[in-house]
């Protein structure tokens, strides 16, 4: 009778598949066009400051040039805050800007 011992695991096993799926579901992209005298020689400092917010969750700088394509949890994280974010990295003789892109 190893049948609905098999099936119990089965199933738990697909709700808690489901609930991971449905979770990573609610994840969205936000791509952020990128700006600022001498920001391109930054993009550490730019990291930083968007992965020290709230929600976010992965940032790429690599794929878009001259963007941050930024996966947030919607719920925590809003788009004028990570381009407040990226608007605060400055330094001396240096800043960076940040747009969203539609």
């Amino acid at each position: 009778m190893l049948f609905p011992t098999h099936f119990g695991v089965a199933l738990v096993f697909g709700i808690l598949l489901s609930i991971v799926a449905a979770a990573a579901a609610e994840d969205k992209q936000i791509t952020l066009m990128l700006g600022g005298k001498f920001c391109e020689h930054y993009p550490g400092d730019v990291k930083k400051a968007l992965t020290e917010l709230n929600g976010v969750k992965v940032v790429d700088l690599e794929s878009k040039k001259g963007h941050a394509i930024v996966t947030v949890d919607p719920s925590k994280a809003k788009p004028a805050e990570l381009t407040a974010a990226v608007n605060k990295v400055k330094g001396s003789g240096w800043h960076c800007t940040a747009e969203v892109m539609k």
